[in-house]
């Protein structure tokens, strides 16, 4: 699926398992996959900086934490931007992830992702291929995109919203009921540094309007010159 073909983007050895679908026609992208994974989210961009997202879960199917993500973007050699390091949340939830050569989109995308589906893969004792896979499915073919207002250091914004849900007609999803309602929420601006201005997943309880009783949320809390690194 064209989901896969876009971590060559970010970096070669990151994430392998997710590169194992055939290759498709270059034109045969959905607008998702566009916005998500093959726009040049760092256009623009003077490193050195770093993206500080705030990170929390919350609800009772969790273990509720509140925690931090920041992508560190470095000048390549040419000058141009961008090399990225990650510190993707801390102790025993850190996410191991190696550092991005040349990344164009955006990396907390697709590592947000791939925490999402360990924690699938964990919580319902599946595989995680499987769950990759019906996420990008799912990008691919069932993704609800709309332009909404949305608000980034207390100003108006114009943003993308892209909205999926992969398990809801999924086959299997008897297998892990309580997470088949599970739906995933990207809301993506050009109007903020690094272009993506949220992530959340959710899964909702009896009563929609009410708390949900799961809900993982990474937010852009805003961006910061870094120190340049040492030779």
């Amino acid at each position: 699926m064209p989901f896969l073909l876009s971590f060559h983007r970010f970096a070669a050895t990151l994430l392998a398992a997710l590169i194992a679908a055939p290759v498709i026609a270059a034109d045969d992208f959905s607008p998702a996959e566009r916005a998500l994974f093959m726009t040049r989210h760092f256009d623009g961009m003077k490193p050195p900086v770093t993206l500080h997202y705030a990170y929390s879960q919350s609800g009772p199917l969790s273990e509720p934490f509140s925690d931090k993500v920041e992508i560190r973007l470095q000048a390549k050699s040419d000058g141009a931007c961008c090399g990225a390091s990650t510190t993707f949340l801390s102790g025993v939830r850190k996410l191991s992830l190696p550092e991005v050569e040349a990344a164009e989109g955006n990396p907390a995308v697709l590592y947000f992702l791939e925490r999402e589906v360990r924690e699938m893969s964990r919580v319902t004792k599946g595989q995680s291929s499987y769950f990759r896979k019906r996420i990008r499915m799912a990008i691919y073919q069932g993704a609800k995109i709309e332009d909404i207002p949305a608000v980034y250091k207390g100003k108006p914004i114009t943003a993308q919203q892209i909205a999926i849900e992969p398990y809801l007609d999924d086959p299997l999803r008897a297998r892990f009921e309580k997470y088949a309602p599970k739906r995933y929420v990207f809301t993506m601006s050009s109007a903020v540094p690094g272009g993506l201005v949220a992530m959340r997943s959710s899964v909702a309880g009896e009563d929609p309007a009410g708390a949900p009783l799961l809900l993982d949320e990474m937010i852009l809390d805003g961006a910061a010159i870094a120190a340049p690194r040492k030779p």
